[in-house]
């Protein structure tokens, strides 16, 4: 396995957790437990920022002249990348809207 598809599957592992965590959380969030819903969204922030620094190599390898080879399988670790953050900011929205109809 080269460099780019490790760092492909470290994205695509990490986001693949970080997302697995939001969406637990709303689930939870859903069924009351706001306080454990916020425990997981801060953990799936933990994964997703592994999978943000290892992104982060290959843009800064890009940036200083060193061609990335596009390929599949880091076309699905970017596709999860953005998935997982668009799944976050709904998840956090949910929970805003859960507690704030709790008051």
């Amino acid at each position: 396995m080269d460099g780019l598809e490790l760092i492909s599957f470290q994205i695509i592992a990490a986001v693949g957790t970080a997302r697995s965590n939001y969406i637990e959380a709303m689930e939870v969030a859903i069924k009351g437990d706001i306080e454990k819903a916020e425990a997981l969204i801060k953990e799936g922030e933990e994964e997703f920022v592994k999978a943000h620094t290892a992104h982060g190599e290959l843009i800064t390898k890009e940036a200083s002249g060193e061609p990335t080879q596009v390929n599949l399988l880091l076309m699905h670790a970017e596709d999860q990348l953005m998935s997982a953050e668009t799944v976050k900011i709904v998840a956090l929205q949910m929970i805003e809207l859960l507690k704030s109809l709790k008051k």
